[in-house]
């Protein structure tokens, strides 16, 4: 078996089918769970505000993902615009809302993934995709026919529809969705969508059944898995111990958790009193208590004394 996966899917032509299926899907798109059913091929558009082509923000070498993403030379990130959520506090809103960016064609979306590979980066990470998946995959069709060899990275707001993660078996070697919320109401009232724990919940699980436990190389870096990132929200407003319960006895303790404490209420959080300030030491503590509580091992937690983010030097290049 070739790795990554998408080369077999290329060689046997499933990659090429595939591409031309999902691209068939935004004649009456339902590709995410809102399901507007727009015509985009004919530059009709639904909640996420995206016609034919895809939108890009930027792309370049990032070193500050999760280590075994970033490594040494960088995760190959693409920044598409625009979103299937709205959430008030989101910290991309400059494209994810205010769309910056521009419209690319599949060559060009092709390009950067190969230029991004000649740049050494260890893989090719997508940064909200659902709503452009069949666009990606019409670009990764294009790449892995120019010599494209990185791992693909789906890095998704997790607000996914589990048949379409299905459909996307066989292509992508890493999954790194959010679980942003266990409880309906503040889903709804932060991102628009009520629905967000069925639809986010179901389709990590496809994602794990498709992966398993991360498998590494010998430099640490993750060839295949899942790494679930949760962002850690005052008051408690994210239900980390039931999104923490749910991935223990759901999943596996033994699943590759990043638990994030970098909560700052920009963009429309002020308007918003529970979420209107960053979170507190004693309340990203608290959430750190509860990977222990719920045996969960594998991942990486902040450093308490100072709440800091990961980061690093990034070659951005913006378009």
């Amino acid at each position: 078996m070739a790795y990554p996966s998408y080369i077999d899917a290329f060689n046997s032509g499933l990659l090429k089918e595939k591409a031309e299926q999902a691209m068939e899907m935004l004649k009456n798109c339902a590709i995410c769970p809102r399901r507007c059913k727009v015509n985009r091929l004919m530059n009709k558009t639904g909640f996420c505000r995206t016609a034919q082509r895809a939108i890009v923000c930027s792309y370049f070498a990032h070193h500050g993902e999760e280590p075994p993403i970033s490594g040494e030379n960088g995760s190959g990130t693409i920044f598409f615009a625009r979103c299937n959520l709205k959430c008030v506090y989101c910290q991309n809103y400059e494209f994810s809302q205010l769309d910056e960016g521009r419209e690319v064609t599949p060559e060009e979306l092709c390009s950067y993934m190969l230029e991004l590979q000649g740049m050494n980066c260890h893989n090719i990470n997508l940064v909200t995709p659902t709503h452009i998946m069949p666009q990606i995959l019409e670009a990764l069709y294009l790449a892995a026919g120019k010599g494209l060899k990185l791992p693909i990275v789906y890095n998704t707001s997790g607000y996914e529809l589990p048949e379409m993660i299905k459909f996307l078996e066989g292509i992508v070697d890493i999954y790194m969705p959010d679980m942003r919320y266990s409880q309906a109401k503040t889903a709804g009232e932060y991102s628009s969508a009520e629905d967000y724990p069925h639809f986010n919940q179901g389709s990590v699980e496809e994602m794990f059944k498709q992966t398993g436990i991360g498998v590494f190389d010998k430099d640490g870096m993750m060839k295949r898995g899942l790494i679930i990132r949760h962002l850690v929200l005052p008051n408690n407003l994210a239900g980390t111990d039931a999104i923490l319960a749910f991935i223990s006895e759901k999943l596996s303790p033994e699943i590759h958790i990043s638990l994030m404490s970098q909560y700052e209420p920009v963009f429309k959080a002020g308007q918003y009193l529970p979420i209107n300030r960053k979170i507190t030491l004693q309340e990203y503590e608290e959430a750190e208590s509860l990977l222990k509580k719920y045996g969960l091992k594998n991942g990486w937690v902040q450093e308490s004394g100072g709440l800091k983010r990961f980061e690093g030097t990034n070659i951005k290049r913006n378009i």
